[in-house]
């Protein structure tokens, strides 16, 4: 039996975006929109297979074995799932340690930095979890130890893949707080990725939104909160639950799954979904064009 070339997936394709030192970005989409790639693109958990990724000007994918040593150093990343981010075999003393380890950081200043660490996400008493296991701590707690560990190398540049979307609701605002928190206080560089608009508008100055490997709209926050310019960041809006059950709620401007990444639509990407769609949705894939100061949106309705 012959054996076929494998399918070609685009989980990203084609997007172009830039970060400024000092800024908090937010990434939002459906599951399968390819937010999470871009996130491990970032970090090079996954290596590109076209474009470039440069960090200070530095090809990322191009790093060698000692300058990649150091980026690990400036830039970390905040897991999803704390549960399972941990070693449940090793004590938070020695979880914390780990990038000190890999970093080659002279043993006799573990102890210090793991205990300042320990402080700086909230944990003020630092010797009531040092010997303590994964599973003798709540959600909360082991999402501040995975911030721990990713802070005590003291990086740059934070990456956070849905920091709270596994955590019980009685606990969120006190890690998005936290966020928004040591953001300020580091002067870090901060990437968010969610599927939470209500999220990425508490801790985040610029929002990117994307769609089937592509960007739909980009802007600052309040103001795609406030005038979604692209139907589907309207429809993201529209999904968003109002603590008053009894308000009146629009129909949402899209229906149906987010599409297939393995046969996208011809022409816009949406256009499967999208009630606005005309000839030209389904013909030509929209540009990324500035609708007004600083935002931009890939629909043809701005051209049109």
């Amino acid at each position: 039996m012959m054996r076929g070339e494998r399918p070609l997936v685009r989980a990203v394709d084609g997007i172009d975006l830039a970060i400024d030192r000092g800024e908090s970005v937010g990434l939002v989409g459906e599951s399968g929109s390819g937010k999470t790639t871009v996130g491990r693109l970032l970090l090079r958990l996954t290596s590109a297979t076209g474009g470039q990724l440069t960090y200070r000007g530095e090809h990322i994918d191009r790093m060698k074995a000692a300058r990649l040593r150091t980026f690990r150093r400036e830039v970390q990343l905040v897991f999803q799932n704390p549960f399972d981010a941990l070693n449940p075999r090793f004590p938070i003393r020695r979880i914390v340690a780990e990038p000190l380890v890999n970093m080659g950081v002279p043993r006799d200043e573990h102890a210090e930095r793991v205990a300042e660490s320990l402080k700086l996400v909230g944990l003020a008493e630092p010797q009531r979890y040092l010997d303590s296991l994964p599973h003798q701590l709540s959600g909360g707690q082991l999402q501040r130890i995975v911030m721990a560990r990713a802070l005590v190398i003291r990086p740059e540049f934070l990456v956070a893949d849905e920091p709270v979307s596994m955590l019980d609701v009685s606990v969120r605002a006190g890690i998005l707080n936290l966020l928004r928190d040591l953001k300020a206080r580091l002067s870090l560089t901060s990437f968010t990725i969610s599927h939470d608009l209500t999220l990425v508008r508490y801790i985040c100055s610029r929002t990117i939104v994307m769609y089937l490997g592509r960007i739909v709209e980009q802007g600052p926050t309040e103001e795609i909160i406030q005038r979604p310019a692209h139907p589907y960041t309207k429809a993201l809006i529209a999904a968003v639950p109002t603590p008053d059950v009894d308000q009146p709620r629009d129909a949402l401007p899209i229906s149906g799954s987010i599409g297939n990444a393995l046969h996208p639509p011809t022409g816009c990407r949406l256009c499967d979904r999208c009630p606005h769609v005309f000839a030209r949705c389904r013909e030509e894939e929209p540009r990324l064009v500035e609708v007004t100061a600083g935002r931009y949106s890939a629909c043809h309705l701005h051209a049109a």
